[in-house]
C-alpha cells in the first residue's frame, strides 16, 4: 500500500531577501526556517532544501543497508550514515557523499563495502536523484 508524506512550505519576498518556512505536516514533528543564505552561504539556524535532502537520503541509504544485511543473513548492529548534498548556485545539486560506518558482525570490509553500493543503487531516494553523482565511502568498524 503507498504512503504519502507531506511537508509545506510558506515563502515570502524574492529569492535573494525573502525567506521562509517549511513544516512537517505528516509527522508534526515541527517546522524549520529557510533562507536564499541558509542554502547558499552559512546556516545561521535555518535549513535548506539541500540539508532536507541529505537527511531524507542518510535515512533511506541506512534503512537500504540495514534491509540488505538482513536478507543476506548478517544484519547490522548498526550503522551510522553521513549525506554530503553538495549545492551550487547557478548549477543545482551537483553531487551526494554517502559516509557510512557500520558495525556488521559475520562480513568481510569488502562484503559491506559491496552491499553499501547495492543500498546505494537502490534505495528509492537515491532513485529519485537520478542524474546526479552519488558516491558512497563504507567502513565497516571492528
Amino acid at each position: 500500500m503507498a504512503t504519502v508524506r507531506t511537508a509545506d512550505a510558506h515563502w515570502e519576498g524574492s529569492l535573494l531577501d525573502g525567506e521562509g518556512h517549511v513544516e512537517l505536516v505528516s509527522s508534526g514533528l515541527g517546522g524549520f526556517d529557510v533562507t536564499w543564505a541558509s542554502r547558499a552561504e552559512e546556516p545561521d539556524g535555518r535549513t535548506s532544501p539541500e540539508e532536507l535532502i541529505a537527511a531524507a537520503h542518510s535515512t533511506c541509504f541506512s534503512m537500504a543497508l540495514s534491509n540488505g544485511l538482513a536478507k543476506g543473513g548478517n544484519p547490522p548492529t548498526s550503522l551510522d550514515t553521513r549525506a554530503d548534498v553538495t549545492f551550487q548556485p547557478g548549477e543545482g545539486i551537483t553531487g551526494v557523499k554517502l559516509t557510512v560506518r557500520g558495525v556488521v558482525p559475520g562480513i568481510t570490509a569488502k562484503e559491506f563495502e559491496a552491499a553499501a553500493e547495492d543500498a546505494r543503487d537502490n534505495c528509492p531516494v537515491s532513485q529519485a536523484l537520478t542524474g546526479t553523482t552519488i558516491t558512497v565511502e563504507a567502513t565497516l568498524a571492528g
